[in-house]
C-alpha cells in the first residue's frame, strides 16, 4: 500500500510540472520536485524489494535515473534538457505504477484500479505542487499568479475526477451493503474518506483560489497545507477501503 502511495505521489509531482511554464518560475522549484520524486521512487523500491520483477525494477531504475538527471539539469544555467526530462520521468513513473499494479492484486479490476491510481496521482501531485508553489511567493512576491491559479484549477479537476470514481464505487458497493449498518467498519471509515479526502479538498481549493485572486498568497498557502493533509489521509483511507471491500470508495 505504501509503495503505491509513494509511486502515485512521485508521478503526480512530476506530471504536475507539465502544466507549468518554466519561464515564470524559478528553476529551484523544478529541482526540488525532481529530488523529491527521486526520494519517493527509492522509498517505493524499498517497499517493493521482495515482490518486484525485472520489468518493475527497470521502470523504477529509469524513474530514479531520469529524476536525478532532472535535478542536475534544473541546477544548471537555462536547464539544458529540463523539459524533456519532465516528460521522460513522468513516463517512467507511469510505467512503474502500471507494473506495480500488474504485480499485485486488483480486487476492483485492473482497469478501475489503474483509473484510481492515475486520478489519485493527479490529486496528490497537484495539491502538493500547489502548496509548494505558494511558498515561492514568500521569496518572489511579485511573481505572476498564473502558475498558482493553474495548479488550483488542476486540483479541483483532479478532486472532481476522484470524486466521480469514488461515487461509482460507492454506488456499486451499496447494492449489497447498507450505509445504516454501523456494525460494518467500512461505514465508519466512509465519512473520513468522503468528507476529508474528497469534499474537503474541493471546498478548500475554492477557498485557496479566492485568496489567491486577491493576492493573499500566504493565506492560500496555509489553506493548501490543509488540502495536502486531507488528500494524504483521504488517499490512504481509500487504499484501506479498497483492500477490505474491493471497490474504489
Amino acid at each position: 500500500m505504501l509503495a503505491l502511495f509513494c509511486l502515485r505521489l512521485a508521478f503526480g509531482l512530476i506530471g504536475s510540472l507539465l502544466i507549468l511554464n518554466p519561464a515564470r518560475i524559478n528553476p529551484r522549484f523544478f529541482r526540488v520536485h525532481f529530488l523529491t520524486a527521486l526520494g519517493l521512487t527509492a522509498l517505493a523500491a524499498v517497499f517493493l524489494r521482495e515482490t518486484a520483477d525485472l520489468w518493475l525494477w527497470a521502470a523504477l531504475a529509469a524513474g530514479g535515473f531520469f529524476a536525478f538527471l532532472g535535478s542536475v539539469s534544473w541546477s544548471l544555467d537555462r536547464a539544458p534538457g529540463g523539459r524533456p526530462l519532465i516528460v521522460l520521468t513522468a513516463l517512467a513513473g507511469a510505467a512503474a505504477l502500471l507494473l506495480a499494479e500488474l504485480a499485485g492484486e486488483h480486487p476492483a479490476g485492473l482497469g478501475w484500479q489503474l483509473a484510481g491510481d492515475f486520478a489519485s496521482a493527479a490529486l496528490l501531485g497537484t495539491a502538493t505542487t500547489a502548496m509548494l508553489m505558494g511558498h515561492s511567493y514568500l521569496i518572489a512576491p511579485a511573481m505572476s499568479l498564473t502558475p498558482l491559479l493553474r495548479l488550483l484549477a488542476a486540483v479541483a479537476v483532479a478532486a472532481g475526477l476522484r470524486l466521480a470514481l469514488a461515487g461509482v464505487g460507492l454506488w456499486c458497493w451499496t447494492e449489497g451493503h447498507s450505509l445504516a449498518n454501523l456494525t460494518d467498519v467500512t461505514v465508519l471509515w466512509l465519512p473520513v474518506r468522503w468528507v476529508v479526502g474528497l469534499l474537503g479538498p474541493l471546498v478548500l481549493a475554492w477557498m485557496a483560489w479566492q485568496a489567491a485572486r486577491i493576492r493573499s498568497t500566504q493565506s492560500a498557502t496555509g489553506i493548501l497545507y490543509v488540502v495536502v493533509i486531507f488528500c494524504f489521509l483521504g488517499e490512504l483511507t481509500g487504499q484501506l477501503l479498497l483492500s477490505t471491500t474491493g471497490y474504489l470508495l
